[in-house]
């Protein structure tokens, strides 16, 4: 049918149905942090700091502008970063209903059952599981990059229309220009590429060699990548999260990490902007069998459209003949955007192939979190989490794309149908795209999850002041850094990510922050009588000197290694392999302990490598490095647990004085949906708490009635822990 010329864009519907669809995101909004990365990205886009490599600028800057362009609403900071997922989400719908009423419009007379068509469109791609997720909590930064596919989008069809109008050639600068600019929030930004390159070979490949064209593209796209000059910027400030510390001695250098891509310049931009510190192998060397990695894509698929009803998740052989429907309702969108132009139809297939295939050839993961059980070896050869969120812009497009097979299904059924009120008569067709809205609402509303945010709290408020708290990952580092910036609590806490110190910036960083000019004060108003001030330590928590930290490699012992800590000896055998995060852990254990209580977020993890479990005493959720003899008399309120229950020491007093009157338990103890399987070990822990618990007070002699208590509390845990669904065993 090709181009139209007189084709006037839908505007006004666009913006109505964006803002029905932010309503929808808003009422299953967070109100806190969640668990991963949304606690980093809230914190640092709040203290304007620097967040895991490549740094992603672009999203610190416009989240940090829009938290303070909210904050005359007295809207919490959490809030106002996740709206931003929300806005951005919806907005991204917006666009993508225009691009689907350009294809409807083609084969629909009315206008208002064009509208009608787009909007079903939008509203489909809106509730697909993964992009309602990931509109409810600024978990990622996705929904930028998603927005900014969904605009480039948009404006590759209308440049389409308007290219031979005076200016039409501006559609196409831009969409160029949000591309480049658009890598500095993630490189998913410049996914449209390849298909908008198909579309300007189709419609007019003289473009690209008009000088008038060139001599602007050229200086737009140097300036979309010029913000990721924010990154050294702001890293040679210092700010309280600088992960990778891309610092560069000059302006020269730095230009050439950005303009090259991290090929040269600056190495510590460099080493940023190619995410150096995660040694991804190249695609060649698959981390897994292709049909695997395309099965997990499958996976996601199929949670897309019908997760869920109520509190029960929708067997894979129920759901089966959603994804299947909504399958063929994308193929038949493909089908009519082929009959409606050519050129638009080559742009959605390809741009649907690079973020479906492409993609999963690209990211290259391991096996899918909940796939493959046969692979025995969860921590080497599965993903650590599912990983649907780096799929989004493929399943608002197909969403996009069902609808618009939709809206073919209601015009065939109308033709059919014969009559001036066909299209009336068909219209109960377009009910099939709520399905998703009404499938997936208890699996992805945020809404009253607090479970994060209380973690951190519990954790934190677990540790005496200035103690120092180990972490193993993501879930109990980064809600505790969200607690510690944004919301100010336990500030003189040190957290330390184990894996964090295999680099080399990392370990410098906590010495200058634990110095005492810099060192963050304890507020006792924060836990009034459940600590006393020790007074602000006089040492950071590591004496060795950038040089001798430098220095620290991995090292195979050729003979017994013994460390002196206060009252013993820890020996290390020959032929043990300590690594450099190893041997620098113990340099701050060594140097710190003798001022600063140290602790571990769990017995395994780095306490358990460095064989230090023998000397660990529960506090509630965490674990104290108590180094004393073995031998010697404890006191009293120290408690060990029957060996039915691992025969743990609990400090007793304290444990119980945490858990009746500090924790905060919001989303933890009762929750109908824990949707993310792989943060189950959250809710597990609390479980095994509230038994072991249960255990020592018995051993103890402690009241019946509080092991009772504890006992039925360790079970509201336990069912949390097995998923929170009901019919839904954990596996």
């Amino acid at each position: 049918m090709g181009e139209m010329n007189e084709y006037k864009p839908a505007y006004g519907a666009a913006a109505i149905v964006g803002v029905c669809i932010l309503i929808v995101y808003v009422l299953t909004l967070a109100p806190s942090t969640t668990f991963w990365d949304a606690s980093e990205y809230i914190a640092t886009a709040h203290i304007l700091g620097i967040p895991h490599p490549p740094g992603n600028p672009l999203f610190v800057v416009l989240a940090r502008t829009w938290s303070l362009l909210l904050a005359p609403l007295g809207l919490p900071v959490a809030v106002r970063i996740n709206l931003l997922a929300a806005v951005t989400s919806a907005a991204a719908s917006s666009f993508l209903f225009l691009v689907a009423h350009r294809v409807i419009s083609s084969f629909f007379d009315a206008r208002r059952f064009a509208i009608a068509g787009a909007a079903a469109a939008a509203l489909i791609g809106a509730t697909a599981f993964t992009v309602w997720g990931q509109s409810t909590v600024n978990e990622k930064v996705y929904t930028i990059s998603v927005l900014i596919i969904a605009a480039v989008s948009w404006l590759a069809v209308r440049w389409r229309d308007q290219k031979d109008v005076a200016g039409g050639e501006r559609y196409l600068l831009l969409a160029i220009f949000l591309m480049a600019l658009g890598s500095t929030n993630h490189l998913m930004s410049v996914l449209p590429a390849p298909a908008l390159g198909i579309l300007i070979l189709m419609t007019a490949p003289a473009v690209l060699l008009r000088k008038s064209f060139l001599v602007r593209v050229v200086p737009l796209v140097l300036l979309g990548l010029s913000f990721n000059f924010v990154l050294p910027v702001r890293a040679a400030l210092d700010p309280i999260i600088n992960e990778g510390a891309p610092t560069c001695e000059s302006l020269v250098g730095a230009a050439q990490a950005i303009y090259t891509n991290g090929k040269s310049g600056c190495p510590m931009l460099a080493d940023n902007l190619t995410r150096k510190q995660y040694q991804t192998p190249p695609v060649t060397q698959r981390k897994a069998p292709f049909r695997a990695q395309a099965a997990m894509y499958l996976q996601y698929f199929d949670w897309q459209w019908a997760r869920g009803a109520d509190a029960s998740e929708l067997p894979g052989t129920v759901r089966v003949p959603f994804s299947l429907l909504f399958a063929a309702l994308g193929a038949l969108g493909l089908y009519a955007a082929w009959r409606a132009d050519r050129a638009i139809f080559s742009y959605l297939l390809v741009l649907l192939g690079t973020l479906s295939v492409g993609l999963v050839i690209q990211l290259n993961f391991k096996y899918g979190y909940s796939l493959s059980p046969e692979i025995t070896d969860r921590v080497l050869y599965h993903e650590v989490r599912e990983r649907d969120y780096f799929y989004v812009g493929s399943f608002l497009l197909w969403g996009s794309l069902a609808g618009i097979g939709l809206a073919w299904v209601w015009h065939a059924l109308a033709g059919a149908a014969g009559g001036v009120r066909r299209y009336t008569r068909s219209a109960p067709v377009l009910l099939i795209a709520v399905i998703p809205l009404i499938m997936n609402w208890s699996w992805v509303s945020r809404a009253g999850d607090y479970a994060a945010r209380d973690w951190a709290f519990d954790l934190l408020m677990s540790v005496e002041p200035y103690g120092v708290l180990f972490t193993d990952g993501d879930n109990d580092t980064f809600p505790l850094w969200y607690l510690q910036e944004v919301e100010g609590i336990r500030q003189d806490v040190t957290v330390i990510v184990g894996q964090y110190l295999m680099t080399t910036w990392y370990p410098k960083q906590l010495q200058a922050l634990t110095r005492p000019d810099r060192q963050r004060v304890f507020d006792p108003e924060l836990a009034p009588g459940l600590f006393t001030d020790p007074g602000l330590p006089t040492e950071p928590i590591v004496d060795l000197s950038a040089e001798q930290m430098d220095q620290v490699a991995a090292a195979r012992l050729q003979e017994d290694l013994p460390i002196s800590f206060p009252g013993i000896v820890v020996r290390y055998p020959a032929d043990m392999i300590l690594d450099r995060a190893h041997q620098l852990a113990l340099s701050i254990i060594h140097d710190s302990i003798d001022e600063r209580p140290i602790y571990f977020a769990s017995a395994g993890g780095m306490m358990g490598e460095l064989g230090l479990e023998r000397w660990g005493v529960r506090h509630g959720l965490v674990v104290k490095l108590e180094m004393r003899s073995l031998d010697a008399v404890l006191p009293a309120n120290w408690v060990q647990g029957s060996d039915d229950h691992g025969g743990v020491w609990y400090d007793i007093d304290r444990s119980l004085e945490l858990y009746e009157n500090v924790y905060e338990f919001r989303g933890i103890r009762e929750r109908a949906i824990w949707s993310d399987r792989s943060t189950l070990n959250i809710p597990w822990q609390y479980f095994a708490m509230a038994l072991q618990l249960a255990d020592v007070a018995r051993v103890a002699g402690r009241d019946p009635e509080l092991v009772r208590r504890l006992e039925d509390d360790s079970l509201s845990f336990q069912i949390v822990a097995q998923g929170g669904v009901r019919g839904t065993p954990i596996q």
